[in-house]
Protein backbone atom coordinates (compact mmCIF):
# COMPACT_ATOMS: atom_id res chain seq x y z
CA UNK A 1 0.00 0.00 0.00
CA UNK A 2 1.13 3.51 -0.77
CA UNK A 3 -0.16 6.71 0.80
CA UNK A 4 -0.46 9.82 -1.34
CA UNK A 5 -1.25 13.34 -0.25
CA UNK A 6 -3.93 14.50 -2.72
CA UNK A 7 -5.26 17.89 -3.73
CA UNK A 8 -8.44 18.83 -5.59
CA UNK A 9 -9.12 21.75 -7.93
CA UNK A 10 -10.35 23.78 -4.93
CA UNK A 11 -6.97 23.26 -3.16
CA UNK A 12 -8.41 20.94 -0.50
CA UNK A 13 -5.74 18.50 0.65
CA UNK A 14 -6.46 14.97 1.88
CA UNK A 15 -4.78 11.57 2.03
CA UNK A 16 -5.49 8.45 0.01
CA UNK A 17 -4.21 4.87 0.22
CA UNK A 18 -3.64 2.84 -2.94
CA UNK A 19 -2.30 -0.58 -3.90
CA UNK A 20 0.26 1.20 -6.06
CA UNK A 21 0.86 4.07 -8.45
CA UNK A 22 -1.10 2.31 -11.23
CA UNK A 23 -4.11 1.87 -8.94
CA UNK A 24 -4.11 5.61 -8.22
CA UNK A 25 -3.85 6.45 -11.94
CA UNK A 26 -6.68 4.04 -12.84
CA UNK A 27 -9.00 5.41 -10.15
CA UNK A 28 -8.32 9.04 -11.09
CA UNK A 29 -8.95 8.28 -14.79
CA UNK A 30 -12.25 6.59 -13.91
CA UNK A 31 -13.34 9.53 -11.73
CA UNK A 32 -13.50 7.26 -8.67
CA UNK A 33 -11.59 9.56 -6.33
CA UNK A 34 -13.50 12.52 -4.92
CA UNK A 35 -12.49 15.24 -2.50
CA UNK A 36 -14.11 14.59 0.89
CA UNK A 37 -14.67 18.34 1.33
CA UNK A 38 -16.24 19.43 -1.98
CA UNK A 39 -16.70 16.12 -3.87
CA UNK A 40 -14.66 17.30 -6.87
CA UNK A 41 -13.23 14.44 -8.90
CA UNK A 42 -10.48 16.66 -10.36
CA UNK A 43 -7.79 15.29 -8.06
CA UNK A 44 -4.04 15.00 -8.35
CA UNK A 45 -1.09 14.10 -6.17
CA UNK A 46 0.12 16.97 -4.01
CA UNK A 47 3.76 17.63 -3.34
CA UNK A 48 4.76 15.83 -0.18
CA UNK A 49 7.85 15.11 1.82
CA UNK A 50 8.71 11.50 2.58
CA UNK A 51 7.41 10.21 5.89
CA UNK A 52 10.28 9.77 8.34
CA UNK A 53 9.91 7.75 11.52
CA UNK A 54 12.36 8.41 14.33
CA UNK A 55 13.29 6.04 17.09
CA UNK A 56 10.66 7.74 19.27
CA UNK A 57 7.97 6.78 16.68
CA UNK A 58 7.19 10.39 15.78
CA UNK A 59 6.38 11.12 12.16
CA UNK A 60 7.53 14.09 10.16
CA UNK A 61 4.85 15.77 8.07
CA UNK A 62 1.57 14.12 7.15
CA UNK A 63 -1.76 14.27 8.88
CA UNK A 64 -2.09 14.87 12.61
CA UNK A 65 -4.17 12.38 14.59
CA UNK A 66 -6.89 15.03 15.05
CA UNK A 67 -6.98 15.76 11.32
CA UNK A 68 -7.11 12.03 10.56
CA UNK A 69 -10.11 11.56 12.86
CA UNK A 70 -11.86 14.54 11.29
CA UNK A 71 -11.21 13.14 7.80
CA UNK A 72 -12.58 9.73 8.76
CA UNK A 73 -15.67 11.31 10.34
CA UNK A 74 -16.24 13.45 7.25
CA UNK A 75 -15.85 10.41 4.98
CA UNK A 76 -18.33 8.40 7.08
CA UNK A 77 -20.81 11.27 6.94
CA UNK A 78 -20.46 11.42 3.15
CA UNK A 79 -21.08 7.67 2.88
CA UNK A 80 -24.22 7.97 5.03
CA UNK A 81 -25.41 10.97 3.01
CA UNK A 82 -24.88 9.07 -0.25
CA UNK A 83 -26.82 6.05 1.01
CA UNK A 84 -29.67 8.16 2.39
CA UNK A 85 -29.91 10.07 -0.90
CA UNK A 86 -29.62 7.18 -3.35
CA UNK A 87 -30.90 4.02 -1.63
CA UNK A 88 -34.47 2.99 -0.77
CA UNK A 89 -35.33 3.31 2.93
CA UNK A 90 -37.22 0.21 4.10
CA UNK A 91 -37.30 0.94 7.84
CA UNK A 92 -37.60 -1.98 10.22
CA UNK A 93 -38.36 -4.31 7.29
CA UNK A 94 -34.70 -4.23 6.27
CA UNK A 95 -33.93 -7.88 7.12
CA UNK A 96 -37.04 -9.17 5.32
CA UNK A 97 -36.49 -7.00 2.24
CA UNK A 98 -32.75 -7.81 2.07
CA UNK A 99 -33.63 -11.51 2.17
CA UNK A 100 -36.29 -11.11 -0.57
CA UNK A 101 -33.79 -9.31 -2.82
CA UNK A 102 -31.07 -11.90 -2.09
CA UNK A 103 -33.34 -14.80 -3.02
CA UNK A 104 -34.72 -13.07 -6.15
CA UNK A 105 -38.20 -12.57 -4.69
CA UNK A 106 -37.98 -8.77 -5.08
CA UNK A 107 -36.35 -6.48 -7.64
CA UNK A 108 -32.65 -5.97 -7.00
CA UNK A 109 -31.99 -2.49 -5.64
CA UNK A 110 -29.92 -0.76 -2.99
CA UNK A 111 -31.72 -0.49 0.36
CA UNK A 112 -31.09 0.66 3.90
CA UNK A 113 -33.03 0.52 7.13
CA UNK A 114 -32.91 -0.87 10.64
CA UNK A 115 -32.11 -4.39 11.79
CA UNK A 116 -31.37 -5.91 15.16
CA UNK A 117 -27.97 -7.44 15.79
CA UNK A 118 -29.52 -10.92 15.64
CA UNK A 119 -31.21 -10.12 12.30
CA UNK A 120 -27.91 -8.83 10.87
CA UNK A 121 -26.05 -11.97 12.06
CA UNK A 122 -28.73 -14.20 10.47
CA UNK A 123 -28.46 -12.32 7.17
CA UNK A 124 -24.67 -12.69 7.16
CA UNK A 125 -24.95 -16.42 7.90
CA UNK A 126 -27.32 -16.73 4.91
CA UNK A 127 -24.79 -15.01 2.66
CA UNK A 128 -26.66 -11.72 2.37
CA UNK A 129 -24.23 -8.79 2.12
CA UNK A 130 -24.98 -6.26 4.85
CA UNK A 131 -22.98 -3.63 6.68
CA UNK A 132 -23.71 -1.02 9.31
CA UNK A 133 -24.25 2.47 7.96
CA UNK A 134 -21.36 4.67 9.12
CA UNK A 135 -21.66 8.22 10.35
CA UNK A 136 -24.01 9.92 12.72
CA UNK A 137 -27.75 9.42 12.26
CA UNK A 138 -28.92 13.03 12.47
CA UNK A 139 -32.58 11.97 12.54
CA UNK A 140 -32.02 10.46 16.00
CA UNK A 141 -30.10 13.45 17.40
CA UNK A 142 -31.55 15.18 20.48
Amino acid sequence: MIKYRLICEQDHEFDGWFAGSDAFDDQVSAGEIACPYCESTKVQKALMAPSVVTSKRKTSGGTSPTEAVEQVQMFMSKVREHVETNFDYVGDQFANEARRIHYGEADEREIYGEATLDEAKDLIEEGVSVAPLPGEDKSKAN
